[in-house]
């Protein structure tokens, strides 16, 4: 669950159920899941979110079930209540709270006279029989290969082909609940500042890297010493190799750089809190780049924020140059599913060649923006081989001047990388107790991404 202020048992089942239906039905018509959820009242959507996620991280043999039970699919809003509620006689997660099975299949009723009194009927018929036939209904049919995995088969065949000793391993890691990772601001201390001060507030963490911290368990960011101060920053391990792989390549006091679709703006703070920079932040979406500004209000720090599309310089650029490029592009968000279950349901297989266009687009609208000697990190959060390592054999055959360095390339979450240790720093030691949480495997604790480094020689 996403860090909340309220505990989804201190709502009624039936209420959070309507919600995680009407939010799984939206997803099923094409939105996305985050804007839906922040449009949710404040104490019902930490308990509608947990359920919603476990509903998509189940909804391939949900679906499944739902077929062989009603062939003739329901209104979408009942069709969505019944795959949060056979999500929920499932079993099988670690968001979603525990219920028996009667309080599921009772408040699943109470929910559907809510929603549509006249198939409340059906939707008890539906849940009882799935009680009375759940051993024969676990047993995803033969073939049957989004209700083996709980992702589309387009997805399954793309990374079985990318990744043949691991694409079971990917597929299992997007149904789990990701870690909460923090980012220390570099300008107020390190990890072992930051782990003394959750110890005195009763928090369990550790540290991966100088400054760089993984909860033991999600909290709200309230729960944080220093959140609204700037001291800590909610991001990703994977998302935190960005700034220092860019600030492997020296920069002087002052150095210009871009951080092109920069939105949320992360990435942003941490190059600023790394280094004095004159920093330009891009984003085509003037909403999402307002979420910029905040971070770095919050945070103390200053950029030149401009709404515009990165892959047209002549709208925006004024013909300086840059000393460096951040370039983390719009991608499948294949490496993330963990985060976001409702990626899987709402791409589609033609999306990824379109998004491979729209990358090479960028990396050719950007590379002559940087001076010679500078360097471009190009990124992506996802683990597909098309928006990654394709990419930039594509690119440095278009790019005579582009030189490949040395970056972890993909980051897979299920598979060690030594380059990520590297960029992060030095941990400091753990305390003497540790926790089971502390044994986990290193790789576990980043999302799936990707990394390139083009350096541009002197003139």
């Amino acid at each position: 669950m996403t860090p909340g202020s309220a505990s989804p048992a201190s709502q009624p089942l039936a209420l959070l159920l309507e919600h995680a239906a009407c939010s799984v039905a939206a997803v099923r018509t094409g939105q996305s899941l985050t804007e839906v959820l922040d449009a949710l009242p404040a104490p019902v959507r930490p308990g509608a979110q947990a359920l919603a996620f476990h509903a998509l991280r189940h909804m391939g043999w949900a679906e499944s079930v739902r077929a062989r039970l009603v062939p003739r699919r329901p209104p979408p809003a009942v069709d969505a209540l019944l795959l949060c509620a056979l999500s929920l006689l499932a079993g099988g997660g670690d968001e979603a709270p525990s219920y028996a099975p009667h309080t599921v299949v009772d408040q699943a009723v109470r929910c559907a006279k809510r929603m549509a009194s006249a198939q409340a009927a059906l939707v008890n018929a539906v849940l009882r029989r799935a009680l009375r036939e759940a051993e024969a209904l676990a047993a995803p049919p033969p073939g049957d290969v989004p209700a083996r995995w709980n992702h589309p088969a387009w997805w399954v065949d793309r990374l079985r082909a990318d990744w043949p000793q691991h694409w079971e391993a990917l597929l299992a890691a997007s149904n789990r609940r990701a870690p909460m990772s923090l980012r220390v601001n570099a300008r107020r201390g390190d990890a072992a500042w930051y782990l003394a001060r959750l110890r005195e507030a009763g928090l369990a963490a550790r540290a991966v890297g100088s400054h760089a911290v993984v909860l033991d368990e999600p909290q709200p960011v309230t729960r944080l010493p220093g959140f609204a101060q700037g001291d800590v920053s909610v991001q990703d391990l994977s998302a935190q190799l960005a700034a220092p792989l860019l600030l492997q390549h020296p920069l002087a006091p002052g150095a210009r750089v871009l951080d092109a679709c920069a939105a949320p703006g992360g990435k942003t703070a941490h190059l600023l809190e790394r280094a004095e920079l004159e920093l330009q932040a891009l984003d085509v979406d003037a909403k999402r780049l307002q979420r910029v500004g905040d971070n770095l209000q919050r945070l103390g720090l200053q950029a030149q924020l401009a709404a515009a599309d990165a892959a047209r310089p002549h709208d925006w650029w004024d013909g300086r140059p840059f000393d460096a490029i951040l370039l983390d592009a719009p991608c499948s968000a294949s490496g993330i599913g963990r985060r976001h279950p409702d990626v899987r349901w709402l791409r589609r297989a033609a999306d990824i060649p379109a998004l491979a266009r729209t990358q090479d687009g960028l990396l050719d609208a950007l590379w002559p923006l940087l001076k010679p000697g500078g360097r471009m990190v190009y990124a992506t959060c996802s683990v597909f081989a098309a928006e990654g390592r394709e990419r930039v054999d594509a690119f440095s055959q278009r790019a005579a001047d582009a030189r490949v360095g040395p970056a972890p390339g993909h980051v897979l979450g299920v598979a060690d990388n030594p380059a990520t240790a590297g960029l992060l720093g030095p941990a400091p030691a753990p305390p003497d107790a540790v926790s089971p949480f502390h044994a986990a495997s290193p790789a576990s604790l980043f999302d799936g991404f990707f990394y390139a480094v083009f350096d541009k020689p002197p003139s």
